[in-house]
């Protein structure tokens, strides 16, 4: 395959990182990736490379670094493109396109393969694998499930630095009218649905 090398050195890079940013988690994002990329005909070379660099850096949520982790992966992938035949034009899209990526970025990417791979990261955070990964991380940051007087924010801002479940309402239940693409917007409804049906029993348990 012609980026072998280029995965095994990621997956090298990535073998540390909790569960919700593994190497498990870019074969998800690759796999949505390559399936919009389909649709919306946008190049699965260049998208394929972009996916697999796009968390080359990734600090923990509770660290303060946290929020550059876009830009230092794009930085970084700059300096392994140039180790694969890309042209710069090429590379200066892969770059911007992982820079961009992130929520916390708060941006829309310019180029279709930059906005295929914010929607196909963001497709990982919902549905059944979405609920898995939320719950992952507030596991290993030591948060509580849920506020015990308010766990659905029906009186109160969330706050998904103190309550895991609070993440739903914070980020998650708003991500379908972030996405760019329509098959993006599409697999976001569907994945929604799921994980309003998982709120829905959860409130019957608890």
């Amino acid at each position: 395959m012609e980026f072998e090398k280029l995965r095994e050195q990621v997956k090298k890079q990535l073998a540390k990182n909790d569960a919700a940013h593994d190497f498990e988690h870019i074969t998800r994002v690759l796999k949505n990736a390559t399936m919009i990329a389909r649709k919306e005909k946008a190049s699965i070379r260049m998208i394929t490379v972009a996916v697999l660099l796009h968390d080359i850096v990734s600090y923990p949520k509770s660290d303060p670094r946290s929020k550059n982790s876009s830009l230092e992966s794009a930085e970084k992938s700059r300096e392994i493109l140039q180790e694969y035949n890309f042209t710069q034009d090429e590379r200066d899209v892969i770059s911007d396109a992982i820079r961009d990526h992130s929520f916390s970025r708060g941006v829309t990417p310019k180029t279709l393969e930059g906005k295929i791979l914010q929607d196909a990261d963001r497709l990982d955070a919902l549905g059944a694998i979405g609920i898995a990964r939320t719950f992952a991380v507030g596991g290993a940051e030591n948060r509580p499930f849920y506020n015990n007087d308010d766990p659905f924010c029906k009186k109160r801002s969330p706050d998904d630095k103190c309550w895991t479940l609070d993440h739903f309402y914070k980020k998650l239940l708003l991500l379908e009218k972030t996405m760019n693409t329509k098959t993006g917007k599409t697999e976001a409804r569907k994945r929604i649905k799921i994980m309003k049906k998982f709120l829905e029993e959860l409130k019957k348990e608890i």
